[in-house]
């Protein structure tokens, strides 16, 4: 849904950048208190992207849920661990821009994916399991009139005391950057660190554009 009144426009622009704010504030908290807290606050922020909707644009969907996910997700790691052992091999400034290329096409797979709201609504479990690599916050994206989708977000404890996303798992064992990790290899071992930079960004792209 497109709008037609400039008016109407700024309003709800300025009524996101308000939401953004407020869910920032519930963030830093939420870091404090624990990781399904953390996750908890996410989910907030993703929910007010969505009942806003397609009348929002997808740039501005980005911006609104760059600020959450560059604090609550470790994109650093997330992305040494999706290349895997090739991370090795690279220069600083290969990795700096994977790094960079990452979490574009991370923010931009969440813009993409919630657009809109037809009644969904987060279920997090507020008692985290252990795991070898930090704690597993168990989650379920629960439709208005479909069957509930399990997500576990893999959680570790930072330096500064902050819970971030590691890695998310679909229907409990679907590892997110294990799915990427082969490709990422067939890409490096064909093209380098600039056909992986290169593909990332054109996902971006197509994301941006629907």
């Amino acid at each position: 849904m497109r709008l037609a009144a400039p008016r109407l426009c700024r309003l709800l622009l300025a009524g996101m950048f308000a939401l953004a704010f407020l869910a920032a504030a519930g963030r830093g908290e939420a870091a404090a208190a624990g990781p399904a807290a953390t996750i908890e606050s996410f989910y907030g922020a993703l929910l007010a992207v969505m009942k806003e909707g397609r009348r929002v644009p997808f740039d501005q969907r980005y911006r609104t849920l760059q600020p959450a996910i560059m604090q609550d997700f470790n994109l650093a790691l997330m992305t040494r661990i999706a290349i895997g052992p090739d991370w090795a091999r690279l220069t600083a400034d290969q990795r700096q821009r994977l790094e960079a290329a990452f979490a574009r096409y991370t923010i931009a797979t969440y813009a993409n994916r919630f657009d809109s709201y037809s009644g969904e609504r987060f279920e997090v479990d507020p008692n985290p399991t252990a795991n070898p690599n930090g704690m597993l916050v168990h989650t379920r994206l629960v439709p208005a009139d479909d069957r509930p989708i399990s997500l576990d977000y893999l959680m570790r404890q930072g330096a500064g005391g902050q819970w971030q996303v590691l890695d998310v798992y679909l229907n409990g064992s679907i590892s997110e950057l294990a799915t990427c990790r082969a490709e990422f290899a067939t890409v490096l071992g064909k093209e380098g660190a600039e056909g992986l930079v290169r593909l990332l960004d054109q996902r971006s792209a197509a994301l941006r554009t629907g």
